[in-house]
């Protein structure tokens, strides 16, 4: 049976694991300290939502070389190509599957947000 556990860090919100899977929760660019949105365009917002998704990764024992799939939800799909720069330095290797999404907002109106499913390491 496949046991249900809660990841905690103080460097970014909350994720959840599940068996050889970590579901992370959507991450949008709060600044884990300020609780506040990051300043700065779309590239700025991205970096800080992948930053947020790097320590939930690790507080799991996983990290982006373990993502086999995200999800990105835009504000403005016009944003693609610099959020798709920016995601892409995260990934070292073969990119996970992901699908991309325009919606029409996103909390605390920020630009984007970007959720990952990462295998245990």
């Amino acid at each position: 049976m496949v046991k249900k556990s809660t990841i905690k860090t103080d460097q970014a919100p909350k994720a959840i694991g599940a068996g050889d899977f970590v579901f992370c929760s959507g991450q949008i660019p709060l600044d884990p300290r300020s609780g506040q949105i990051v300043p700065g365009d779309i590239a700025a917002q991205t970096r800080q939502v992948m930053d947020n998704l790097a320590a939930v990764l690790k507080a799991a024992g996983c990290d982006f070389s373990t993502v086999v799939k995200t999800t990105i939800f835009l504000a403005d799909l016009k944003d693609f190509g610099v959020v798709n720069e920016a995601y892409g330095d995260y990934f070292k290797g073969d990119p996970p599957a992901r699908a991309t999404i325009q919606v029409a907002a996103l909390p605390r109106g920020s630009l984007v947000e970007i959720e990952a499913v990462a295998l245990v390491k």
